[in-house]
């Protein structure tokens, strides 16, 4: 057999039975992107496929309420969606993590399950078919899975830009200027659902577009293959005019699947229902909701939630039929047209609507009035909401000292982000940052899962471990003494101690900031998004280690950081010590000054992995170094670092060797000797570099030497040089 008569023997055939479950699963959506991709699952994971089957999703948060169309009309679309032989489980994402993070329920997770089990009761007794339903509880799957779920998420974050983010904050109804950080989280942590979820179509709202979109455009940038069908449902209008959509924080705004007859009648009665268009909208109160204009796909001017009911839930269900007055009518066309023809009046198109609507909750009432467990959980769910909620209730945060992992009070130091060539600078800068502890414990961080977010080693996982591990061996054959002394903690092992606390708090300091501030004056939208979570990260990092003090080296990060970590702590954790925050002027060992990064070459300073002899002397030789000049003088600051100690005072001295016609050798034992000496040249550019360059070879043959020593980093040290190279070739 020929490979083309084996690929038409393997090719799978197109039937009836397909094309309707395709037309079927289509009226679901007002929109499908793309039908093309629908038609290709169904053909690989349908009904005749052999495979296990296709997976759509819907999430929902316990919140206490549930109105028709989360009830009834998501009971109806998801019986569509499943319906016998189709070959497809609906998985439904029981937000209770999210409800928690929210505080529903008094941030009780046992009445909030209470609440979900209750809600799914309701869908039971609305006629969804569970044979082929899931439930998944997110903090059951989010808490036991942490080392999967939060690295996809990282993973998401780190391939978008904040403009790109900020697109899909419409859903939360937001203009730009108003967000906090933390809804830049809430599309990150959707996406992640999708992934997390094997999902293959995202089955919600219309108004969830923007961010499955966003699923669509990761799986280009991560190179997925087959991306999810967006399967987009209609959103009902609120009853009220105006209303774009219904509100659980206004009862009146819609019917509850809990409404008795009379709740429904009142409400109905009392709906916006025109007949005919009515003025222009004020354009000022639209820009109080962001995600107005993304509510709704297909234009409709007349805006009339009493039609809207009747087409897409009455109609909803197949052969139905509606009645008003004394005429029953089979389809929604003709009596949207008799309406606005007056043929049939508000009245008898409101009280048909009431008479089906009745209907449709009537087994709903039934079994929470018959049935003792759905009744049982109805009587918890009312009691709930006359409890008062507790009050002065504790933040919800990491606490790696009540969990033994560090020593309490403290010195804590981040070391810098990791990267595929690790500088000197790095090196000598962190030592300066732990030399700052006093008589503290001292605990230099890594913060690997940041790393990941801001696409430090291009978050390559082999290439970030490999850097700490190459820098942890520097810093201990540069400062052995002191680094004898300092406990290195892991971020990632922090985190998964206690996930959930670790990523409430990370929400929780989202929520407390405005978007603007954690991005700081020198962040712009283009750049990756990974920064603003690392920065959050970060507050969280440190509310979890409550060290006594914290060191970082200056800059622009070091100012957002400390504004953040400072108030974080006086307005959330008042009953946690804050940490004294010293930033601290670290040497600049560059060789070179330059007017742009693009004009950097690898010469302009010295990296973790140097060659001794290729580079130790070579660099010097080129280094900048203009006689009389100590406001730039590399060799000066180099000589201070490296001849006088890391800390705070100097601990050796420099001797320069000269004959004694060139009047003799010279003893530095502070910086400002040096530059003293230099800038009336009685010390010369010539001996300067000399003893400097001996120095160098002697320090980078300490850094090689140690590397050598050990077969593991000797493998390290080649993969992170495989890994620059490979990362250079994309730039």
């Amino acid at each position: 057999m020929t490979k083309e008569e084996e690929a038409k023997k393997e090719e799978k055939v197109w039937t009836p039975e397909l094309q309707a479950d395709f037309e079927r699963i289509l009226t679901v959506g007002e929109e499908c992107i793309a039908e093309a991709d629908l038609k290709k699952l169904l053909l690989a994971k349908g009904r005749g496929s052999g495979h296990q089957g296709f997976n759509l999703y819907d999430g929902f948060e316990p919140s206490g309420r549930m109105h028709i169309a989360q009830g009834v009309f998501k009971a109806m679309n998801v019986n569509k969606c499943t319906a016998e032989g189709t070959n497809s489980t609906f998985i439904f994402w029981v937000a209770d993590w999210f409800a928690l993070m929210n505080d529903k329920m008094g941030g009780d997770l046992e009445k909030i399950k209470t609440v979900g089990k209750y809600l799914m009761e309701v869908w039971k007794a609305a006629g969804m078919d569970l044979s082929h339903v899931v439930f998944k509880w997110a903090s059951e799957e989010i808490t036991n899975n942490a080392d999967k779920y939060w690295p996809t998420m990282l993973d998401v974050a780190r391939r978008f830009n904040v403009t790109r983010i900020k697109k899909c904050c419409q859903i939360m109804g937001r203009l730009e200027g108003s967000l906090t950080a933390a809804q830049i989280l809430y599309p990150l942590m959707q996406c992640t659902d999708v992934f997390f979820l094997k999902a293959d179509i995202c089955q919600l709202g219309v108004d969830q577009r923007k961010v499955n979109m966003l699923a669509r455009d990761y799986c280009l940038a991560a190179k997925i293959k087959n991306k999810p069908v967006i399967l987009s449902h209609h959103m009902l209008y609120g009853l009220k005019a105006g209303q774009e959509k219904m509100s659980k924080s206004d009862p009146d705004s819609a019917v509850f699947m809990e409404d008795a007859a009379e709740d429904v009648e009142r409400k109905i009665m009392n709906a916006y229902c025109p007949s005919k268009v009515e003025g222009s909208e004020d354009k000022s109160s639209v820009a109080e909701d962001a995600g107005k204009e993304s509510m709704h796909l297909v234009e409709d001017e007349l805006k009339n939630p009493c039609l809207d009911y009747i087409e897409n839930i009455i109609f909803a269900p197949p052969g139905a039929t509606f009645v008003a007055g004394d005429t029953s009518y089979d389809n929604f066309a003709t009596v949207k047209e008799k309406f606005l023809a007056g043929d049939i009046s508000e009245e008898d198109l409101k009280r048909g609507l009431i008479a089906s609507l009745n209907t449709m909750l009537a087994p709903v009432r039934d079994h929470f009035t018959n049935d003792d467990n759905a009744k049982n959980l109805l009587a918890l769910v009312q009691q709930y909401k006359k409890e008062a909620l507790p009050k002065d209730k504790a933040v919800r945060r990491l606490n790696l000292v009540e969990l033994g992992k560090v020593p309490a009070g403290s010195h804590v130091v981040f070391a810098p982000l990791p990267s595929s060539n690790p500088t000197l600078q790095d090196a000598v800068a962190t030592l300066r940052l732990l030399h700052q502890s006093g008589d503290k414990p001292c605990i230099l961080y890594l913060s690997d899962w940041s790393a990941r977010v801001c696409n430090s080693c291009g978050a390559d996982l082999k290439g970030i471990d490999a850097c700490y591990s190459i820098f942890l061996n520097s810093l201990k054959a540069l400062d052995s003494e002191k680094m004898a002394n300092v406990k290195v903690v892991k971020q990632s092992e922090s985190i998964l101690a206690d996930p959930s606390n670790f990523w409430i708090s990370v929400i929780n300091v989202g929520r407390h900031f405005m978007l603007d501030d954690v991005m700081g004056p020198s962040m712009k939208d283009s750049d990756g998004v990974g920064i603003v979570v690392a920065r959050l990260m970060k507050v969280a990092d440190v509310a979890g280690l409550e060290p006594a003090s914290i060191a970082m080296a200056e800059g622009d990060e070091a100012t957002v950081m400390d504004a953040l970590v400072s108030k974080f702590f006086d307005e959330k954790l008042p009953g946690v010590t804050k940490p004294s925050i010293s930033i601290v002027q670290t040497p600049e060992l560059l060789l070179q000054q330059r007017e742009s990064d693009a004009h950097k070459t690898d010469n302009d300073e010295y990296f973790l992995l140097d060659d001794p002899k290729a580079h130790g002397k070579s660099k010097m030789k080129k280094a900048f170094c203009e006689p009389g000049n100590v406001t730039f003088c590399p060799p000066i600051t180099l000589a201070s670092t490296f001849f006088f100690g890391y800390g705070n005072e100097p601990t050796g001295e420099m001797v320069i060797k000269r004959s004694e016609e060139n009047g003799g050798d010279i003893v530095f034992k502070q910086r400002s000797d040096i530059e003293a000496g230099f800038a009336d040249e009685s010390l010369h550019p010539g001996d300067l570099k000399t003893a400097v360059a001996a120095k160098m070879v002697e320090i980078i043959e300490k850094l090689s030497s140690s590397i050598k020593a050990d077969s593991n980093l000797v493998k390290q040290s080649k993969a992170l040089k495989a890994l620059h190279k490979k990362l250079l070739k994309k730039k």
